[in-house]
């Protein structure tokens, strides 16, 4: 007879795996003793977080593994949904982190060219499209799933350009199109699958501490209740809860983790 510990036990696989919220995302499930795939575009990266993670001694070498995966290319998605069942037999849940971008991204609004806006839309939304496709696809088939895609706080609120004020930084334009689709993207995946055991909702965290300048995370502190700026563990916590029983009619929805900062 399975043990109810194993009975308890799932697969998760983190799209982004090795990036900055992907790695602690991973880091969480692991410690809750789940099964995890680190997926990423770099697979050297995905490959050093599972040797972390096996060294923190917070998950058994049997119980994760690292690959790579291109999420605007459909082969590579559907690759990665075989290998992990295969090597796991099923898979439960899928979070999405990615951030692919082209060497472009990142200007200020009037100097953005049109087809790096397209480009740069296209790889965002559009391989979050894919991979909600492909997984939900799979899903269906097999009874239900969870997909949990990481969208922004500007993804719901227009930018407080005051903040990037005398800083180096800027709130891209394509970033704010992309995130507040992806919302949206997922309430309609959501109403699709109707019926088929599958949830779908998005995150939309606040700022993340790494490496921004002191003055801009003074500025974006003064726009919240109590901490400010998150720590990848806050939008962890908040990504486990979703993929968790605790969560079983949470359905189609956006929650935000941002300390206030869009109040």
């Amino acid at each position: 007879m399975i043990s109810e510990r194993k009975s308890q036990i799932k697969t998760f696989v983190i799209v982004g795996g090795a990036g900055l919220l992907g790695a602690k995302i991973s880091s969480v499930l692991a410690s809750k003793g789940h099964n995890v795939v680190i997926a990423d575009f770099n697979e050297s990266s995905a490959k050093a977080q599972r040797l972390e993670l096996l060294k923190k001694k917070v998950i058994q070498k049997s119980q994760i593994i690292a690959t790579s995966v291109n999420i605007v290319d459909k082969k590579s998605i559907v690759n990665l949904i075989k290998s992990s069942e295969q090597y796991f037999g099923n898979i439960d849940g899928v979070v999405n982190t990615a951030y692919p971008r082209n060497e472009n991204y990142g200007k200020k609004f009037e100097d953005v060219e049109f087809q790096d806006f397209c480009e740069n839309t296209s790889l965002h939304l559009g391989g979050y499209f894919l991979i909600s496709q492909q997984f939900a696809e799979y899903f269906s088939g097999i009874g239900g799933g969870n997909i949990v895609n990481i969208s922004s706080v500007y993804g719901v609120i227009a930018p407080k350009f005051d903040i990037y004020k005398d800083t180096s930084m800027t709130m891209p334009v394509e970033y704010a199109v992309i995130k507040s689709g992806l919302i949206h993207l997922s309430k309609y995946v959501a109403k699709y699958y109707k019926g088929k055991g599958i949830r779908i909702n998005t995150i939309s965290p606040g700022g993340i501490l790494d490496g921004q300048s002191e003055k801009f995370i003074k500025k974006y502190n003064d726009n919240c209740l109590s901490k400010g700026m998150l720590a990848p563990a806050d939008v962890a916590n908040a990504v486990y809860f979703l993929l968790s029983e605790s969560s079983t009619f949470i359905n189609g929805q956006n929650i935000i983790v941002d300390d206030g900062f869009s109040i």
